[in-house]
């Protein structure tokens, strides 16, 4: 396969050359395979990487590509996709689920898994076909990978250098406790511990740097302080009759967010295995933190490469027509957005989501109507390859989403904002925002709204410990936008602390408008006990 430059002679009088392609597959029988080898995929990773780095100035981790079966895959799913991770039944039994859906074909697996580490580990599916994976080479390799490097959430709360040998570290010391302490003891202390792991995060406090060799240099000084602090503060405490009527002291001065931290370090009954086994539980959740608020950008980013650098090897004439076929083909399946009334519907699409907003960026930037240029003044016009790479470094997805929805994209969505009242007839609901000015405003804030932290995750701190009496712990809600808490999983959590990581009773309070404080739940349950509902 051929193609030649134009038959007119050039004005040097010499005939034009003809351009091979150097098709990024395997044409040993004349035409391309569909079929990938490892000479190949790493000549793609090469040629890919250069184009990245060379053209759109992408700046990624180095790339460590490893090839797995689905049933690989399927495991790393179920083991929050880390390469080593510690042993739990939890997941096996996720395992279980996958691989019962997928045999029967409820389900499809992804085509590559990628790890946020130095070097970045991304897993290729075997069963992929070379075009296949050169989508996720473009998509995993330098997408989300350059995302893992550069976005100001991940640079902050994670580091990328330590996390492959932290895991091993905390895989081996579990794996210990197993042998010493038990299994079922330690997986039911990771029970109480998992039911937590959301409320390991320090939000705003910037965590220490991870160190898995620092990690075990400190662990049994941290071990022997930490149980000298404990027993000498709850000595101090024990409740005496002589003090029965002393003006009862607060234990906080300000509340504390990360319950973990907190339980690592005031807990009466936890064993020194046992606060390291808590500490390995917030570490980890530290670590996923920065991934459950940028959804929308990571993966947004990642499309809005795969497209751009396969379209762009496409131009070079290092992909083959057929393989732009199923690429494509491929890709329109990643940005299908069912309607809201379709069976298949289960809220916005973050790939969708954030690919169109990345690519009006760009639209802005290059061709910008009088409406961009009275919406975004400050980027209409500039240079598209710097403002995504700035709102890629800067932002995450409620502030991204309140700083770029453009207008053009809530209509191409056909977005609009709707409103019920708990007071009204459940089944009537009020249409607040439509596309004009207005509505596009209102509906830019609804939609950022439903990214903050806050409806992500329930806000619950710790707020009290009754030192002088029954040494009750108390924790308190912050209702977001009145929404409720599960009354079931509220007593499922309470006695997990109870039984294994506080010992005394647990209290959770929150505030209603015109109710005051009240008590949601409660573990052990009071008899007669009067909770508040929202």
């Amino acid at each position: 396969m051929a193609r030649k430059t134009s038959p007119q002679k050039r004005k040097t009088g010499k005939t034009p050359s003809i351009i091979v392609p150097r098709y990024l597959a395997d044409m040993s029988e004349g035409s391309p395979s569909s079929e990938w080898t490892f000479p190949l995929l790493e000549r793609a990773e090469k040629e890919i990487g250069d184009i990245a780095r060379d053209t759109f100035h992408i700046d990624a981790y180095p790339n460590q590509i490893e090839i797995v079966s689905s049933e690989q895959m399927m495991d790393a799913y179920s083991s929050t996709g880390m390469p080593t991770f510690y042993h739990h039944w939890s997941f096996g039994k996720q395992f279980v689920q996958v691989e019962k859906a997928y045999r029967r074909g409820e389900m499809g697996l992804a085509y590559e898994l990628v790890i946020n580490s130095n070097p970045c580990i991304s897993y290729l599916m075997e069963e992929n076909t070379m075009a296949m994976q050169l989508l996720v080479i473009a998509h995993a390799c330098f997408g989300h990978n350059s995302f893992f490097k550069n976005n100001y959430l991940f640079k902050k709360w994670t580091e990328a250098d330590a996390i492959i040998d932290y895991l091993v570290f905390a895989r081996d010391f579990i794996g210990k406790c197993e042998e010493e302490y038990g299994y079922e003891e330690v997986a039911e202390f990771l029970d109480a511990c998992h039911a937590l792991q959301g409320y390991g995060v320090d939000r705003y406090k910037h965590p220490p740097k991870l160190s898995a060799d620092e990690e075990r240099k400190r662990q049994k000084d941290r071990a022997d302080y930490l149980q000298t602090q404990v027993n000498d503060l709850w000595d101090k405490t024990i409740p005496r009759r002589d003090n029965a009527e002393a003006v009862k002291e607060r234990f906080l001065a300000e509340p504390q967010e990360n319950i973990l931290y907190f339980l690592e370090k005031n807990s009466p009954i936890l064993k020194p295995w046992q606060r390291e086994i808590v500490r390995i539980t917030r570490k980890i959740s530290q670590y996923f933190f920065p991934q459950r608020q940028t959804k929308v950008m990571n993966e947004g980013w990642a499309t809005f490469w795969h497209y751009t650098l396969m379209n762009e090897a496409y131009d070079r004439r290092l992909i083959p027509d057929g393989f732009m076929i199923e690429f494509l083909k491929s890709h329109s399946g990643v940005v299908f957005q069912p309607d809201y009334d379709s069976p298949y519907y289960s809220g916005i699409n973050p790939y969708v989501l954030g690919f169109n907003m990345f690519r009006d960026i760009r639209r802005i930037c290059e061709h910008p109507t009088d409406e961009d240029r009275k919406w975004f003044p400050e980027i209409a016009g500039s240079p598209w390859l710097e403002t995504v790479h700035y709102a890629m470094r800067n932002f995450k997805d409620e502030s991204f989403i309140r700083q770029y929805l453009s207008p053009k994209v809530i209509r191409d969505m056909k977005l609009w904002g709707v409103l019920d009242h708990p007071s009204k007839n459940p089944e009537h609901y009020e249409v607040c925002a439509i596309h004009d000015k207005e509505g596009y405003r209102e509906i830019r804030e609804l939609l950022a709204d439903e990214y903050d932290i806050g409806a992500i995750q329930p806000n619950i701190e710790v707020t009290d410990v009754n030192v002088r009496g029954d040494r009750a712990l108390t924790l308190f809600h912050t209702a977001y936008n009145n929404r409720p808490l599960d009354q079931r999983n509220m007593e499922q959590v309470l006695r997990h602390i109870f039984i294994k990581l506080w010992g005394h009773p647990v209290r959770l309070e929150s505030q209603k408008e015109r109710k005051g404080v009240g008590i949601l739940c409660q573990y052990p349950p009071a008899a007669n006990q009067t909770r508040m509902t929202y």
